[in-house]
């Protein structure tokens, strides 16, 4: 008799994952990470709980859109006043104060809501330069442009 095995949360093991996003097209990056924020790669993935990885995303500000994403693909947001929905293209983000944000939503929006999608989102590490605080915990890179020729764009 074979029996499907549920993993514990103390049974998890989270290893690190450095992504370098430069030249990188933001839809498709955003899936990869999610998939691996979820643990969706890994064969003991349970889905209620939280087995994924812990990601460090180096090089935020370089991501690409494909065709007229940049111009047309907004990010609406609200203030909370009356009439206060406000928004703003991808570009005007990119080249804004936080670059990073437009990966972090696009993940954010891809993992399923609740109270696991906010502990997974934790463990996602976003920096609009090549510099970041993980060195520490010595993570394994991840070559996103060599997966697929799509996942690139000059």
């Amino acid at each position: 008799m074979k029996t499907t095995l549920s993993l514990k949360p103390a049974e998890v093991t989270k290893n690190w994952t450095l992504i370098d996003a430069d030249g990188l097209v933001l839809g498709r990056l955003a899936s990869i990470i999610a998939q691996r924020l979820r643990g969706k790669h890994k064969p003991q993935f349970t889905p209620h709980v939280d087995c994924g990885d812990h990601i460090v995303v180096v090089n935020a500000e370089k991501v690409r859109v494909t065709g007229k994403k940049a111009d047309q693909s907004v990010f609406y947001y609200h203030t909370g006043f009356p009439g206060g929905i406000k928004g703003r293209t991808v570009r005007a983000l990119l080249t804004g104060r936080h670059p990073e944000r437009v990966i972090e939503k696009a993940v954010e929006r891809m993992i399923t809501r609740g109270p696991l999608q906010r502990a997974q989102m934790k463990h996602l590490y976003v920096y609009a330069g090549p510099d970041h605080k993980q060195e520490g915990q010595q993570p394994q890179k991840l070559d996103v442009a060599a997966l697929n020729r799509k996942n690139t764009r000059v």
